[in-house]
């Protein structure tokens, strides 16, 4: 009697546990990892950025990975948190002297870290193509996640690249 209570008790539990499970996959949950992907804008350097957690290099191309959902939904955003070099030419002694961490640690003592959470938009169906961090002047982000590169008509950031830092922000 005791062998069939504990056998009926776990096949409920099992149930119970597998009708939870299904309850959470739903198309609408699925998540997907993707590239993120850093556009910068500036006469600065980006040394580092990341989205929600998720840490690149800045000097362009693609990092792996970030984890979003495979389709949109309303109120997503990316936390995005980076780090700027304003002075990414400066003339610098050879790698490995003494003279170059000594030069190295003063530049550090210039560098910047700024950070901005920003809607991420719309993507139709399930068509996001990783997501692309634009770093513009005054600290300002964009993101998207469209499919076409930069400099095509069809990506939604339109703003010129080596842009210079205006005098005075907008607020």
């Amino acid at each position: 009697m005791k062998l069939m209570m504990r056998k009926s008790l776990m096949q409920g539990l099992c149930g119970l546990l597998a009708l939870m499970l299904f309850g959470c996959s739903s198309a609408d949950n699925e998540m997907a990892g993707g590239n993120i992907q850093a556009v910068n804008h500036t006469l600065s350097a980006i040394n580092w950025f990341s989205v929600n957690g998720y840490r690149a290099h800045g000097g362009g191309g693609s990092s792996c990975c970030i984890i979003m959902p495979i389709k949109w939904r309303p109120g997503l955003k990316a936390n995005i948190e980076w780090e700027v070099d304003p002075d990414p030419f400066a003339k610098m002694p050879p790698l490995g002297t003494k003279e170059f961490k000594v030069a190295m640690a003063k530049a550090e003592t210039s560098f910047q870290r700024h950070s901005a959470t920003v809607d991420i938009p719309e993507w139709p169906g399930t068509e996001s193509c990783d997501l692309k961090v634009h770093f513009l002047v005054c600290n300002q982000i964009k993101v998207t996640t469209s499919c076409w590169g930069y400099g095509s008509p069809n990506n939604p950031i339109k703003e010129p690249k080596q842009m210079k830092e205006p005098a005075v922000c907008p607020k």
